[in-house]
């Protein structure tokens, strides 16, 4: 047998091993129902803090971003600043959640929705949002971790058994520990995930021989690129401007991602953290205390630096190590054709939707000289892949038992009726995401970007519910439906609207993202819209002093500083312009300011414009998010106790038909 299929299998058996040993850790712990959905809201600081950062940087980020950077250049790596984004959501939502959720005992986000907006519907809504974020999400990670032992075992194994196989584990940890068995290991997988990246980032560079040979190739990729911007420049090191009203923004010219795409592709990003799921890890924490140092040094500094690098490399290097063929034969003399071999002579760039096969293939590039690599860096890919999933999986089965089962089915349930309940929960989403990965394997790509941009319709709620008390029920709960709708109306999903009406694609008034505004942004346009001018309508005096209940408690314990109230107007202005300039229209400027995207003796810092623009903009980014959470105080801890009123919102009888 191969060497690199037996180092492969000893890597894997012992990671199983780790995650077994969690699960059945966890499940010797979890005595009751808030034990086992929200590890009892005992989480620790550094458990939290690599936990979160493994939940919220996914397979996608290891196997996939890479590829589209490879296919897109420069201006899709302008995602990478999704490293800030999505922990943007958590400093503007964590701490106040955590503070609701000890206070009155929340465990799931439905229960906390519902109680604070007298509605049940929006706890049905939430869970929906949960299981249409969670089963394609999950499905995507699933085939992905399928496909990679299908590459790395030379079609030993296949890729729809695979990804049964590579299930089975995650089911047994995660429904035998619950959150307690993912957090911990999850710790284990965010440092896999790193040393992954940076690792399959390290050998791209050694192929490529060095910094010249780089830039030299990258010059030449823009040269001899036919797609050019309007403004005359290689897709691959410049943007197409700041928009482009097409009906479908994938027909842009010179690439989709024109400043607004890209603002609002952030925006879709940033709904991975206002999912329902991440409400639950904020009630699982001991204290706030994690959030920062999760937000700004895990998420912003180290998974931003390694993104802007070594991802960077990965996928624009592979031009120059035979995946382009077009390259090889027009440039031999810059490119070092060493994944030839693997690709079979095919041409990467030709393999429409499959430059998710660029890192296989680069963790193949070591199977002859350091088989005992390619083990390791495939279960770094592993970990990745199934540690998004893993905390899915386990939140989702929370809210499908406390919100809907424990809610109408069983109120009356004890703790060990619900965690058998939520077990069942558990294997029901994975079957649901695995049929959804089998059966629509095509469009599994398109149904996870959908799930984000379905996430980001929480943010109103969110809103409401920690910031902002006009916002009222009717306005939240008609908002999160038009909003629902407005993302899938402006996606590819819309094709199959359409041919409802008997509406064929070429008939069709409007495509996939048009304007070149992402399916998120046209979706929480309408959301806000709609749930501001409704919430105008339906104030009444009720209502909201029921919801003051709870501002005047974040008010008392989360309200900064008088003597910093002063830095409130600056902050406003620094998150502005990092959003306008560093992922937003502004963000156009970086094409050229650094030099000519196309001459290397103009580059100012020995690397394209634009990437140097990012590098810039990720600094100061990360310079936002520590004023933000550290300065402003969005997620440290209070400086006033929070003391809980009782331990379990769902033993105490809720009566939505009159103010409490």
């Amino acid at each position: 047998m191969d060497p690199k299929i037996i180092w492969l299998f000893i890597f894997v058996a012992l990671y199983w091993s780790y995650c077994i040993f969690w699960g059945i850790k966890g499940a010797l712990s979890a005595r009751t129902a808030s034990d086992y959905f929200i590890a009892g809201r005992t989480i620790s600081l550094w458990v939290f803090v690599l936990a979160a950062t493994a939940t919220s940087f996914s397979g996608w980020t290891f196997m996939g971003h890479p590829g589209l950077i490879y296919r897109d250049g420069f201006q899709y790596a302008y995602a990478s600043f999704y490293a800030i984004t999505i922990p943007f959501t958590g400093v503007m939502f964590l701490k106040r959640q955590w503070m609701l959720g000890k206070r009155f005992g929340f465990i799931t986000p439905g229960e906390m929705f519902a109680t604070y907006f007298h509605s049940d519907t929006i706890r049905l809504l939430v869970v929906l949002v949960a299981l249409i974020f969670s089963i394609p999400y999950l499905g995507v990670q699933l085939r992905a971790s399928g496909l990679l032992f299908n590459v790395l075992t030379d079609g030993m194994l296949d890729i729809e058994a695979g990804m049964w196989l590579l299930s089975i584990v995650v089911i047994i940890y995660v429904t035998s520990g619950g959150l307690r068995a993912v957090a911990y290991v999850d710790t284990m997988q965010a440092i896999l995930l790193a040393i992954g990246i940076i690792a399959i980032g390290i050998i791209a560079f050694h192929y490529i021989g060095s910094w010249q040979q780089l830039n030299d190739g990258i010059a030449a990729l823009a040269q001899m690129d036919t797609n050019k911007t309007p403004d005359g420049y290689s897709h691959y090191v410049a943007i197409p401007g700041v928009i482009q009203f097409v009906s479908d923004g994938t027909k842009a010219s010179g690439g989709i991602w024109t400043g607004v795409m890209i603002l609002t592709y952030m925006f879709g990003l940033m709904g991975i953290q206002s999912a329902p799921a991440f409400s639950m890890w904020a009630f699982a924490n001991t204290n706030p205390r994690p959030f920062a140092p999760q937000q700004v040094w895990a998420s912003s500094f180290a998974i931003g630096l390694i993104l802007f690098v070594f991802t960077a490399i990965q996928g624009i290097g592979a031009h120059f190590l035979g995946a382009d063929l077009q390259f090889l034969a027009q440039y031999p003399d810059l490119a070092n054709n060493i994944m030839a071999a693997s690709l079979g002579g095919s041409d990467l760039m030709a393999l429409e939707g499959k430059q998710d096969m660029l890192v296989p293939q680069l963790i193949n590039l070591m199977g002859e000289t350091a088989p005992w690599l390619v083990g390791l860096l495939s279960v770094c890919a592993l970990a990745a892949m199934q540690s998004t999933g893993a905390a899915y999986m386990s939140t989702a089965g929370g809210m499908l038992t406390r919100d809907l089962l424990k809610r109408y089915v069983i109120p009356n349930a004890t703790h060990a009726q619900q965690k058998l309940l939520g077990r069942i929960g558990i294997i029901f989403i994975v079957l649901a995401a695995l049929g959804v990965a089998s059966s629509a394997s095509n469009a599994l790509v398109l149904l996870g970007g959908l799930a984000v941009a379905y996430g980001l319709q929480m943010w109103p709620a969110l809103i409401g519910i920690c910031w902002w008390p006009f916002l009222t029920r009717a306005g939240v709960r008609t908002g999160l439906i038009v909003g629902l709708i407005a993302v899938t109306m402006t996606d590819s999903t819309n094709v199959y609207i359409f041919q409802l009406f008997g509406i064929t694609p070429e008939q069709a008034p409007w495509g996939r993202w048009p304007w070149t505004i992402h399916s998120a942004g046209w979706g929480i346009i309408f959301n806000l819209i709609t749930a501001v001018l409704i919430s105008a309508v339906t104030q009444n005096k009720e209502g909201l002093a029921h919801r003051m209940i709870y501002h005047k408690f974040l008010r008392e314990h989360a309200s900064l500083p008088e003597s910093k109230r002063a830095l409130i107007p600056i902050a406003w202005i620094i998150t502005l312009i990092w959003f306008f300039f560093g992922i937003g229209p502004g963000a156009v400027i970086g094409n050229t300011i650094f030099g000519s995207p196309h001459d290397p003796s103009t580059w100012i810092f020995n690397m394209p414009s634009i990437w140097a623009w990012q590098l810039l903009w990720w600094a100061l980014g990360v310079f936002m998010m520590w004023f933000l959470a550290y300065k402003m105080e969005m997620s440290t801890v209070p400086t006033k106790e929070v003391i809980a009123l009782h331990e379990d919102i769902g033993d105490i009888h809720l009566d939505f038909n009159r103010p409490s």
